[in-house]
């Protein structure tokens, strides 16, 4: 079990925007993504114990701190965990329909520094080199890859360089979200960013890049199939529709898949408009939601 603990709000947010109800929805920084899920993996577990349910081996809950940033420091303990279990399960909010979530695309952030020459942009701009005329035909070349290959998306997000007008620009620096529902299209377009990132229309400039936060895409194999098949038929002996479907934000979910564990994502409460002023979940979900899970551990045998 996954749930993380971290959320993408500046410090005294929740002070200035504190946790309420209006009507059937709570309100809050954090209470989809994921507060909510975090608790209810608590509370789901609590039912199973009051019930008498010990039907499993060994439940492993992590409660990871720094999932928003692409967990650079929880990734490598999360593949360990999940390499010695037969399913993962994670607690990101459903939907807002609903659904689970049984397949994510993959991430790679790029930061692109590029280096030109500095040079007095009114008197002699020829021994310039324009770092951000190179970053705008890099960006040019960036964002043509949309659509080359299904599902797969490129945006450069940032651009920040130069340091005064009459300044021929010596650096500019591109940071780019690349995306992509599996490894092989996710391969080929980090192939082709890193081709842009050395190829170069100015000339005399440089370039270097790395790559930070990345997630693996998490791809619906078999386990995970079997996996959202089986919380459909818990949720239908509880008496209402369930469905999976794909997305394409990133999450624990894939360090999991991409370990080869059986895994499903979006088994929180049902939730939206997370990392925004009015993110929300449906206080109604809840109940419903942990019966879900509650049923999906009891009878994981049945896979």
């Amino acid at each position: 079990m996954i749930g993380h603990t971290d959320t993408v709000f500046e410090p005294g947010t929740a002070a200035e925007r504190p946790f309420r109800i209006e009507g059937s929805r709570a309100l809050g920084p954090g209470v989809s993504d994921m507060k909510g899920g975090l608790l209810l993996g608590f509370v789901a577990i609590e039912v199973l114990q009051e019930a008498g349910f010990d039907g499993f081996g060994r439940i492993t809950y992590v409660n990871n701190p720094d999932e928003e940033i692409g967990s650079p420091f929880s990734r490598a303990y999360i593949a360990e965990l999940a390499r010695e279990a037969d399913v993962a399960l994670v607690l990101e909010s459903g939907r807002e329909n609903g659904d689970v979530v049984s397949a994510r695309k993959g991430v790679s952030d790029f930061r692109i520094e590029i280096v030109g020459r500095a040079a007095h942009a009114g008197v002699e701009p020829e021994r310039g080199r324009s770092a951000i005329l190179e970053a705008a035909h890099k960006t040019l070349a960036l964002q043509a890859l949309n659509g080359r290959w299904p599902g797969v998306t490129v945006n450069v997000g940032v651009i920040h360089g130069g340091t005064r007008t009459n300044v021929v620009p010596e650096r500019c620096v591109l940071e780019v979200d690349v995306r992509s529902p599996e490894e092989e299209t996710l391969r080929a377009v980090e192939a082709e960013v890193e081709r842009i990132a050395s190829e170069h229309t100015v000339p005399d400039v440089t370039a270097t890049w790395r790559v930070g936060a990345w997630h693996r895409p998490m791809e619906k194999r078999e386990g995970g199939a079997r996996l959202a098949a089986l919380a459909a038929r818990v949720a239908a002996d509880l008496g209402f529709e369930l469905h999976d479907a794909a997305t394409g934000g990133a999450s624990d979910a894939n360090t999991t898949s991409a370990a080869g564990v059986p895994t499903l994502d979006g088994l929180g409460p049902v939730g939206g408009d997370d990392h925004g002023p009015r993110e929300w979940i449906d206080l109604e979900s809840v109940v419903p939601r942990i019966a879900l899970f509650a049923g999906l551990v009891s009878r994981l045998g049945a896979l």
